[in-house]
């Protein structure tokens, strides 16, 4: 099923394409992945930025919509840091934290936490002096723990060696998933980016929502929204794919359309004020 009633097609605008969204914005919901999004991608995940911009947009956009909020693989305060507007909601963690507008701490799922501390072990114990010496960066991310190489001066040898890794965790009944050249060790708890958009828009009078993301894990963003119209909960949702040479070929697939990265999205910001 497509986000909108009928599909995109590829001369339309990105104001008629977001018209479903733009229609009643106090019953509309705008959600944005973060990192090859909102901000470019970077050599070191910590000097990541919103460009300023961007960030004006969104301050207006957050003005006018009924819900906005940044849907991340990082820490939801992190995110918040990054993005740097506290009057908006950032789901951290792929779907495991939320982070409310003006809130202090990130509500996250007891059944997650409750597996905090061997996710944790896990990682020290996997993660050796070689893993460092090849640069694969660990972090830790609460009851996920993540394993970067990006950077790394030989990157195959670091992702195979994250490999190993990957291999390990799931002999011991942990979960994997990979992105961009990142690997991150989960419990076997369902979590994921659609889940958490769920649980942000519960008990929202929210009719319409657009989503846009780069990733492969937008993907269970796209699938969340789109089980809300089945459901009947949204009667619009647009998603929206933001192209890299980078970007998974699926996104763009299940995409209702596309824009061109984080300039398009800026582009799309506009179009939605």
């Amino acid at each position: 099923m497509r986000g909108i009633l009928e599909p995109v097609s590829p001369a339309a605008t990105l104001v008629e394409a977001l018209e479903p969204i733009r229609t009643d914005p106090t019953r509309a919901a705008v959600l944005l992945d973060i990192d090859g999004t909102l901000a470019p991608i970077v050599r070191h995940a910590t000097d990541a930025h919103v460009p300023e911009a961007t960030r004006t947009l969104l301050i207006e956009i957050a003005k006018r919509y009924r819900v906005v909020g940044c849907v991340s693989g990082r820490r939801a305060a992190i995110a918040r840091q990054i993005v740097a507007i506290g009057t908006i909601a950032y789901v951290g963690n792929h779907g495991g934290e939320l982070l409310r507008p003006g809130a202090i701490r990130p509500e996250v799922d007891p059944a997650l936490e409750a597996w905090t501390g061997r996710v944790r072990e896990f990682a020290a114990r996997a993660y050796t002096g070689e893993h460092e010496r090849i640069r694969v960066r660990s972090e830790e991310k609460g009851a996920v723990a993540a394993f970067h190489w990006r950077g790394a001066p030989d990157e195959p040898a670091a992702e195979a060696a994250v490999a190993a890794i990957a291999a390990l965790a799931q002999e011991e009944g942990l979960v994997v998933h990979w992105g961009r050249k990142v690997l991150e060790v989960r419990p076997p708890v369902t979590f994921d980016k659609g889940v958490g958009i769920a649980r942000l828009l519960a008990g929202e009078p929210v009719t319409a929502a657009v989503y846009v993301g780069d990733d492969r894990t937008d993907l269970d963003a796209f699938r969340g929204l789109r089980s809300l119209a089945q459901s009947g909960t949204l009667s619009a949702v647009v998603c929206v794919a933001v192209s890299s040479e980078e970007a998974p070929q699926e996104l763009a697939a299940e995409a209702d359309l596309t824009v061109d990265g984080t300039a398009g999205v800026r582009g799309l910001l506009e179009a939605l004020l």
